[in-house]
This record gives structure tokens, sequence and C-alpha cells, in this order.
């Protein structure tokens, strides 16, 4: 199991450094974070001290031209999304980053009162936060520990300065993002970022003091201040349970809830279509389908079919309003059960090919080349994509 120690609060940094100080290799996330093919500059961790405290401090060095205004440019959800989709996380993983974004986005467009699709992500839009997010996702998998609780998160004090004004500590999303959450204020500065909050509340199944555990590694991660009274870092302790609780590793045979929006169309412009379907799979949604219908008068029509999370319904619901004709929209709830999916690469005479794997029980029941990468190859070597299919196969020995 994992215990994340937040006595001094929590932040992206921090809870990526404490992951490269507790074994995952930094090349390995650099690798990772390669591939999103969005232009970052370097990543790094230095060893450090805070209040007499060694630590490792993840650092990113943004090499990016600034914009006109002295700043750089903010990266909105669509485009977040599909540089997650295009990483070599697992298919788990990219669900998990991209669904963490949405949060981000949610918690803001409830803020500023502004639909998820159009807000300005200040937070989740910055490059920091896309790497801290992304980078925390793999060092995670990487430790391949499911097993996460966490201590109540001190959120600090004072006030903090955000893009609309001067807000009390917590600020407003991360205020959000922590309902539900056991939090306590001890200081006079910002202890809890957004993105920290995200991080936590996303991996942490419990809350509480230490757990009985026998502790067989502790990793730390710094912030970047440095107080001389309190070390600024967070903590996470690596170990096995010694109070008989079982492992909340996931059962892939469990089913979990999940929720149907329909709606019929039959007076919108076929082109529209395509950026509805876009919008509502960038805000959440886990699937978006179009079946042809006959409807009253004997009218051609199209049903518009999202699955999604029931978090997600409200906001899907709302982009379907903004960005459709339609008039009502019904729901239904009902459960689903899903294979563990990986995802493996094999080397072929045409390059590195991915592989989607569905297991259950740890038996292999699928296993598909990733169309795209046998695309792109084929492109690349003058040959048919089913050529670079077949090599791909043969390559696992299928």
């Amino acid at each position: 199991m994992l215990y994340l120690d937040c006595f001094s609060g929590a932040s992206g940094d921090m809870i990526l450094g404490a992951l490269l100080d507790l074994g995952v290799p930094l090349d390995a996330l650099r690798a990772a974070l390669g591939s999103l093919a969005l232009e970052f500059g370097e990543v790094g961790a230095d060893t450090v001290t805070r209040a007499g405290v060694t630590a490792t401090k993840f650092r990113l060095t943004d090499t990016r031209p600034r914009t006109e205004g002295g700043g750089h440019a903010h990266y909105h959800l669509t485009g977040i999304v599909k540089a997650i989709n295009r990483s070599s996380l697992s298919a788990e993983g990219r669900d998990r980053a991209a669904h963490m974004f949405e949060r981000l986005a949610a918690a803001e467009a409830a803020i500023h009162g502004t639909p998820i699709e159009k807000v300005h992500l200040h937070e989740v839009g910055a490059l920091d936060s896309i790497i801290d997010i992304v980078g925390a996702v793999f060092g995670f998998e990487y430790l391949g520990v499911d097993d996460i609780d966490a201590s109540p998160l001190n959120v600090g004090g004072g006030t903090v300065r955000c893009e609309h004004g001067i807000f009390p500590v917590p600020a407003p999303a991360t205020a959000r993002l922590l309902e539900g959450v056991p939090v306590y204020g001890s200081g006079t500065t910002e202890l809890v970022t957004p993105t920290g909050a995200l991080l936590v509340t996303s991996y942490a199944k419990a809350y509480g003091p230490l757990p009985a555990m026998a502790i067989a590694k502790i990793g730390y991660g710094a912030g970047e201040r440095d107080p001389k009274e309190t070390p600024n870092v967070l903590r996470i302790l690596s170990g096995e349970r010694t109070d008989g609780r079982p492992s909340s590793a996931p059962d892939h045979r469990t089913s979990e809830r999940i929720v149907t929006i329909e709606s019929e169309i039959d007076d919108m412009n076929p082109q529209l279509f395509g950026p509805l379907m876009d919008g509502l799979l960038a805000a959440g949604a886990l699937d978006v389908f179009y079946t042809p219908v006959q409807m009253k008068k004997g009218r051609p029509g199209t049903l518009v079919t999202v699955l999604a999370k029931p978090e997600s319904r409200d906001p899907l619901t709302d982009i379907l309003f903004r960005n459709s004709t339609t008039i009502g929209v019904r729901y239904q709830e009902m459960e689903r059960c899903c294979l563990e999916r990986t995802i493996e690469t094999v080397q072929t005479e045409y390059g590195p090919v991915r592989f989607k794997v569905a297991r259950r029980d740890g038996h292999e029941l699928n296993a598909a080349p990733e169309f795209d990468d046998c695309e792109l190859l084929a492109a690349e070597h003058g040959v048919s994509i089913k050529t670079v299919q077949a090599a791909a196969l043969r390559a696992r020995g299928r």
C-alpha cells in the first residue's frame, strides 16, 4: 500500500518528487511525457533539503516562446485530452488522466458559471499542471500499487492571488476539488494547489491517520518554498498493511455504474455532428455514437447516444443543449463490466507498434495492434496497413 502524508499540503511537483524518490525512473518518466507530443522543454530532478529533510525536487524548465503578454499560452481541454489519448500511458491511465482534467474543468466551470467546453482553464491549462498530472499517473502506474490512503490535507492559511483576484485559502478550485475530504488549516500560506488536490483525491480511497503497516520505503517530494520551521515536503510511505484489511486492488470483474444520455435529432446541419462528438468526448463522455432512425411523420433522424460516468451527466447534457438542436434528453443508469486493459509495445521491421491487450483474471482474451501506429508506419515505409498489422502480429507471436 501507499500512504500519502500531506502534513505540509500537496502539489503536483511534490507528488511527482515523492514518486521519483520512491524509485520511479526519471528516464522512463521523460519518455512517457514525451509521448504527449507537446512542447515543454526539459524535466529533471534534484536532491534538496527542506528544514533538514532530504527530498527530491521535480523540475520543469519551460522553454516555449512567450506570448505578447509575457506569459505562456494555455492548452484547452480538447487539446489536452487529444494529447493524452496519443500518449504511451495504458488505456486505464489515459482514462484516469483525462477524467482528472475533466474534473478540474468542471470545477472551474461551476465556479465561473461557464459551460465546460468554453471554460478558460487557468490552472489545468498551464503546462506544469499537464506535466504534473500525466507524470503522476505514469508514476503511480509504474509502482503498480492501487491500495492508497491519505492523511487529512493541511490546506495552509492566509490568502492566495488567483486569476480573478485575491481569495482566502483554499482557493475556489481547490476547495471544490476537496469537497467531502477531511482538511484542516495550519500556517499562513497556500499549501494545497488545485493540481495537488486533484491528484490526492483521485487516488486516495480513504483518509485518516497512518494505518498499521510494515514500511518498506519512504519517498519525500519537495515543494518550491523552504520555510525553516516545517519541512515543505509531501511524504509517501510504501509497504504492506498489517491491520488485516484486504488490499483495495481493483477487481476487474466488478461492474461500475454508468449513465446513458440519449436524444433524437432530425433538424440539424450534418456538419455539426462531428464537432458535437468531439466536444462530448473532450468533456468526459466514455463513448458517443450515432444511429440513423425513422422519426415521426416518416422523417429520417439521428439517435445520439452518450455513455458517461454519473457525475458527468449534467455537464454533458449542457453540451448537448448548447451545441445541438435537441430540446430534450433522457437518462438511463445501468451497470457495465470491463476487462483489464493494458498497452504493450512490440518491435517490427517497420518500427514500434502498440497493442491493446485485454485480460480477465490474468488470462489474455483479446489483443489488437493500434491502428494509428500501423497507419503511420505504413505511410512511412510505403506498404499497406495490412502488411504492418501482420508484422506486428508476427512480432507478438500470434
